[in-house]
């Protein structure tokens, strides 16, 4: 288990590198990709994969990052409001087949998967994007290396007994920190190596630290749609990890944090 763990660990490593540097057109097909594999997963866990809305969903995804690609950002309030307005379409003219709740689950699950996903390529196609789309992923996994280590040396207080009972206050302050520290040695040699500004270190430290802490959120909330739903696993696409939302569960916060955090702060 550990093996194949560690061998697709590598491979998704190697891939994500790829798309990531040649950025343009090729992260974007790769974030449709795992958004539309990751809403069908979301919506699988509420038995609405096969179902009208999900149809609806994933036509608008692809819509959605077809805006992102002519950068036509005056769009994507009208689409939204234009997707929510076509769910509820569905819903009316279906009743009583889908409940209130199936529609809500419907928008909801593409904000969760497809919108806030979509952030790694937003932060790629921004000025030095390259350089700092690193950041969503030292502040996620980061994150998730030292709350391991430190939780396992002195971790003693639960932090969410009932959603992940193995993780401690301890560990999560370890990850945060941890996660900060490799932001600021990663925006320090940004300085020398990658052309970045004289303040990128405090910027990605920054980053990272705010960065990590969502990053918490988004895994606890992964685990409790799966306890809600009774699941282990959203799906089998990486062997030892499970489905893209099991992998993606923090990039999926952290992504929009980054963003938002270069664009303000550099």
């Amino acid at each position: 288990m550990f093996k194949e763990r560690f061998i697709s660990g590598i491979v998704l490593v190697i891939l994500m590198a790829a798309v990531l540097y040649a950025g343009g057109p090729w992260t974007l097909v790769a974030m449709l990709l795992l958004s539309v594999i990751g809403l069908r997963e979301f919506y699988r866990i509420f038995k609405l994969d096969t179902s009208i809305f999900a149809v609806c969903g994933y036509l608008f995804a692809a819509v959605y990052y077809l805006v992102l690609f002519l950068e036509k950002e005056a769009l994507l309030l009208p689409l939204f409001i234009l997707f929510f307005l076509t769910v509820m379409t569905i819903y009316v003219f279906s009743f009583p087949k889908y409940k209130g709740e199936q529609a809500m689950t419907v928008f909801f699950g593409f904000i969760y998967t497809v919108v806030l996903l979509s952030y790694i390529y937003r932060i790629r196609m921004l000025q030095d994007g390259g350089a700092y789309v690193v950041l969503a992923f030292l502040s996620s996994w980061g994150n998730d290396t030292f709350a391991y280590c430190v939780g396992r040396l002195i971790g003693k207080h639960k932090m969410s007994p009932k959603l992940s009972p193995k993780k401690s206050v301890e560990g999560a302050i370890g990850g945060i920190l941890g996660a900060g520290l490799l932001g600021l040695a990663y925006g320090s040699l940004g300085n020398t190596y990658l052309g970045l500004s004289g303040h990128s270190g405090l910027i990605c430290a920054v980053v990272c630290l705010i960065g990590a802490f969502i990053s918490i959120v988004g895994d606890l909330a992964a685990s409790a749609f799966k306890r809600d739903t009774g699941i282990k696993d959203y799906g089998k696409l990486i062997p030892g990890h499970g489905g893209v939302l099991d992998r993606f569960d923090s990039i999926i916060f952290t992504a929009p944090i980054v963003y938002y955090g270069i664009v303000f702060l550099s």
